[in-house]
């Protein structure tokens, strides 16, 4: 064996749980560690464990989407969840258009235009993504 594949070896014990996410534990203690690592490092690239952070959150990222996978939602399901989380009605989207209109919207009647995308991803402070 190589040195760097000895040097290695004699320190996995110590890595390895560093690297593992099979549980709901380990994924706990996973985050914490992410945060941990952000705290101290940011976003500085140069830093020795910047390389650490980033395996950490293609792992826990990995395991996530595995496990916990994010539906598809339409533009007016997004829609209707943050009018809910925002305790609005119809009446307080005028930027769309009338209340007829958010109402075919929010029926699936009517697809949300390039326009009315925009000014709920700046309204809701959201990427337009969402309603897309």
């Amino acid at each position: 064996m190589t040195l760097a594949i000895n040097k290695l070896q004699s320190n996995w014990a110590n890595i390895s749980p560093l690297l593992t996410i099979r549980n709901e534990k380990e994924l706990d203690g996973a985050i914490v560690r992410l945060n941990e690592l952000l705290d101290k490092i940011g976003d500085n690239e140069k830093h020795p464990l910047y390389s650490l952070l980033d395996i950490l959150g293609t792992l826990i990222e990995i395991y996530e989407e595995e496990h916990y996978p994010i539906p598809e939602v339409s533009g007016s399901d997004a829609l209707k969840f943050l009018m809910e989380e925002h305790n609005l009605t119809q009446s307080d989207l005028p930027e769309i258009g009338s209340q007829g209109v958010v109402s075919e919207i929010l029926n699936g009647k009517r697809d949300l235009n390039v326009r009315q995308v925009r000014l709920l991803a700046k309204k809701f402070n959201v990427s337009t993504a969402v309603f897309i």
